[in-house]
């Protein structure tokens, strides 16, 4: 199984927090990254996104059919992420957005066991590979992108 963790791009201020949305400059960061995902995900990859609307925003430039996910979005742990999209041991290639520190702490988990703080930047794509023990950890880092340096 692939896991993609993408966590929202940039969004606005000042905001409450179930109301903040995209900046201009999230929304290319958006568009670089699920541009870059779309040319090298497998066919059949699913999108699922929190509820929150700056992570709906980011999953519509890779999927208009990505499933809103209470269990992914903010402020959950990261075994109810993992929880949600069956790792490790579901099937094929799963994207998805989410929130700090969730996301690092998913990321932190699937390379150590642990929960620890590792950031994930605004917009930025972490896609990992099941390890194929069955277990939470041990799972192979094939990529980090960040929306800042990608240039499609």
């Amino acid at each position: 199984m692939d896991l993609v963790l993408w966590r929202h791009a940039e969004p606005t201020d000042g905001a409450r927090d179930e109301e903040r949305i995209l900046t201009e400059h999230g929304r290319e960061q958006a568009h670089r990254v699920g541009t870059w995902l779309r040319q090298r995900l497998p066919e059949g990859f699913e999108v699922v996104t929190s509820p929150l609307a700056r992570a709906r925003q980011t999953a519509s430039h890779l999927s208009d059919k990505a499933k809103v996910e209470p269990r992914v979005g903010s402020g959950v742990t990261a075994e109810s992420l993992l929880d949600a999209v069956f790792w490790p041991h579901g099937d094929g290639c799963v994207v998805v957005v989410a929130h700090q520190p969730t996301l690092g702490q998913t990321a932190a988990l699937l390379l150590t066991g642990r929960e620890r703080g590792i950031t994930v930047r605004k917009g930025a794509a972490w896609w990992f590979r099941s390890s194929g023990s069955g277990s939470l950890s041990g799972a192979k880092l094939l990529a980090v992108i960040d929306p800042d340096h990608l240039f499609c």
